[in-house]
């Protein structure tokens, strides 16, 4: 039968254009479970550092450190920036001496955040950037998640070394 080729080429088109869609829309979902388990890493390091700040400033009696650390670890979502910020602030005011069993939990949670922080905000600008692709918004494949959001902090990472400045 000489008409059955475009059929044939037809069917085999479909099949392509529906394997990639499929494809494309699981890649879609992929990427937004990675962003929401990259904040919820990120969310347990804050966590992590706040509890740390708050040993270090009962041991040193450090009454700002201690309401910094408080403020990090009750803030609400739309106070956390601000206050994990502030408690940043407040750590880089403090000496911190590697060999110190409270400053080194302090000096370690800070660095594992700054590696939370860096994959969460990778995830969270290709998620972004999937998103707007043309095919992507024609057809809605993101609609069912929520646009995920950069979690906005001053790099958390700590001077070890006295006399010198972070900044």
């Amino acid at each position: 039968m000489p008409g059955m080729g475009w059929v044939v080429g037809l069917v085999a088109a479909v099949v392509l254009v529906s394997a990639y869609l499929t494809w494309t829309a699981a890649r879609v979902d992929r990427l937004h479970a990675r962003v929401t388990s990259a904040a919820r890493a990120l969310d347990a390091h804050l966590l992590r550092r706040a509890a740390a700040a708050a040993v270090l400033a009962e041991e040193r009696g450090s009454i700002e450190l201690y309401a910094a650390a408080r403020i990090a670890l009750d803030a609400e979502d739309d106070e956390r920036e601000a206050a994990e910020n502030d408690l940043t602030r407040q750590l880089r005011l403090v000496p911190l001496e590697p060999d110190d069993p409270a400053a080194e939990a302090v000096i370690s949670a800070s660095r594992r955040l700054a590696l939370a922080r860096q994959v969460h905000t990778d995830l969270v600008r290709d998620a972004l950037s999937l998103r707007r692709r043309p095919l992507i918004r024609l057809l809605g494949m993101a609609r069912k998640h929520e646009a995920p959001r950069y979690f906005d902090i001053d790099d958390p990472i700590l001077n070890t070394r006295p006399g010198l400045s972070v900044g």
